[in-house]
């Protein structure tokens, strides 16, 4: 199946999206433990984070599909 630009950058958006988020709440709850303000902390970590994983799926996805490509490739 062949995917258009648009639908893989959508999906960019999405899994930076949902790792940016998964990450600093998990790395920030480690990090500060169960403090009171430890869910506003991380939603400004979340939204500086956000950006930089959207431009870093836009380097890295690409290779990522190449090598599951090649992977996929040597188990058939």
């Amino acid at each position: 199946m062949q995917h258009t630009k648009s639908l893989v950058l959508t999906a960019q958006v999405f899994i930076s999206l949902m790792m940016a988020a998964a990450m600093t709440l998990i790395m920030g709850y480690v990090q500060a433990g169960p403090q009171p303000d430890w869910l506003a902390h991380w939603g400004w970590s979340f939204l500086r984070a956000w950006p930089i994983a959207f431009v870093l799926s836009l380097a890295v996805g690409p290779l990522a599909f190449r090598l599951a490509v090649l992977v996929h490739r040597c188990r058939t």
